[in-house]
């Protein structure tokens, strides 16, 4: 597609596209705004290419979804950095995590410890992670939703009875 009508098609989702950005940053417009930024300069710098496996506007919407995770992601990365640094605990180290999570994590299957590592201690990407690995995308997705989802577990608090 020519950048003149990736322009133009573009334009024409801009509102649309802004109200599926809003959805995907939970109503906040100014996540919002910067995600569908980083969303245009992605597909007009190249950085995703659209290839016509689906309509444009699913393609480019699946673009903001991916581009708000990767955001969200980011954030939460930098947050709970600033938490360990004003509470005066190292920031990255192989021993930095405290030995409740570093059991937590020991405990899942390698993949999914080693899809985790990638992406919240090396600043991965879980597309980035996959090629390390030598996976498919989808692949590391599932080994890292399910990695958090069982870590969520493992480490929230027990009832007692």
């Amino acid at each position: 597609m020519e950048a003149t009508d990736l322009q133009r098609e573009l334009e024409l989702l801009h509102a649309a596209s802004f109200g599926w950005a809003l959805s995907c940053c939970r109503q906040r417009k100014d996540d919002a705004e910067d995600v569908l930024q980083t969303a245009y300069i992605k597909v007009l710098d190249g950085q995703a290419k659209f290839e016509g496996r689906s309509s444009f506007r699913t393609w480019f919407f699946g673009v903001i979804r991916h581009t708000a995770s990767e955001q969200h992601r980011r954030r939460w990365l930098r947050d709970a950095l600033l938490t360990r640094w004003l509470a005066g605990q190292p920031l990255w180290s192989s021993g930095s995590a405290d030995p409740l999570l570093r059991s937590a994590l020991s405990r899942l299957p390698e993949r999914q410890q080693q899809v985790l590592h990638l992406v919240y201690y090396q600043e991965l990407t879980v597309e980035e992670a996959a090629e390390a690995l030598g996976v498919s995308v989808g692949t590391a997705r599932t080994h890292f939703d399910r990695g958090k989802r069982r870590l969520r577990q493992l480490l929230a608090p027990q009832e007692v009875r």
